[in-house]
């Protein structure tokens, strides 16, 4: 599997990454699913402190024992889980993010993250003590990069100005391109982009018919109008898994492709459409089947 370097980092992530918030709720089925990306070739794996309250990064730390220094490991924090123990509030601050990074490394069981990320981002935030707790991080070895998880071009903007994030993960996928817009900024900030979100919940894949009945629309197409575009998309590509994974590495800001899965079976589907690739031919008329989209919010 190919590798493509997060931003100037010197960190080379394979060009697909493992999800791992869909992982299944069972530690050795999911260490099956980390076994077999691993033994596919995937390096990099995705998770956070959020997912099922700090499970899932006790998950991953299981299933990577013995395998530490093969892996581009990145989690996220911001979101400090309420006493409750089901909710949670937003905390971007210095105190919880030192307080945080501390749980995750020992959920984990390592004593560094690669790639440590903010999970979200408001324009109400004091940015400059958030980018100072993750330079901090750095200094101290904890971590080796850090990034942001964000949807809001404002923010993103001013955490690039501010900071020197190496990566901003964002939901892209062939049904959304409304990121495209932006990829000129990141990549003159020399970050790179890891996409979420890039099977578009699963209707760009072999279950795409099926997945569009079961949607009421899909970002800003309407039902009628998501069911017609992915009945062209299917009827234009002999593997629209295949396609989608080659249309958001087609895109040189983009580092990584991030798919999920909750059994090998899934792993193995993305694995093998990743391999078979699409011409850019098919791409190219892929692309005018499409809409490119634009945030219409969290611009200023």
């Amino acid at each position: 599997m190919k590798k493509r370097e997060l931003g100037k980092s010197g960190l080379f992530v394979s060009e697909l990454g493992l999800g791992c918030m869909s992982l299944p709720d069972d530690l050795n089925e999911s260490k099956k699913v980390i076994d077999a990306a691993l033994d596919a070739g995937i390096n990099f794996l995705d998770t956070a402190d959020l997912y099922d309250s700090g499970k899932n990064e006790q998950f991953v730390g299981h299933a990577i024992k013995g395998k530490r220094e093969d892996i581009i490991l990145a989690t996220k924090v911001g979101n400090k889980m309420n006493e409750n123990g089901t909710s949670w509030a937003w905390d971007p601050s210095k105190n919880h993010i030192e307080s945080a990074i501390k749980k995750s490394l020992h959920r984990l069981g390592t004593d560094y993250i690669d790639l440590y990320q903010l999970h979200g981002g408001t324009m109400e935030d004091d940015v400059e003590e958030t980018i100072d707790a993750f330079e901090s991080l750095k200094k101290e070895g904890l971590i080796r990069q850090y990034g942001i998880s964000s949807i809001r071009p404002n923010v993103i903007e001013r955490f690039l100005e501010k900071g020197t994030p190496i990566s901003i993960m964002m939901q892209y996928s062939m049904l959304d391109r409304r990121p495209e817009e932006w990829f000129p900024m990141i990549h003159h900030a020399a970050a790179s982009v890891l996409t979420r979100g890039t099977l578009a919940k699963g209707l760009l894949t072999s279950e795409a018919l099926a997945r569009t009945k079961a949607n009421n629309g899909f970002v800003e197409y309407a039902t009628e109008e998501l069911s017609q575009t992915v009945t062209a998309l299917d009827r234009e590509t002999e593997d629209l898994h295949a396609a989608a994974i080659a249309f958001v590495l087609r895109e040189q800001t983009v580092a990584s492709a991030l798919v999920g899965a909750r059994s090998v079976d899934q792993l193995l589907d993305s694995v093998i459409a990743y391999d078979k690739g699409c011409t850019e031919d098919v791409l190219d008329k892929l692309t005018t089947i499409v809409q490119t989209h634009t945030y219409k919010e969290h611009r200023v």
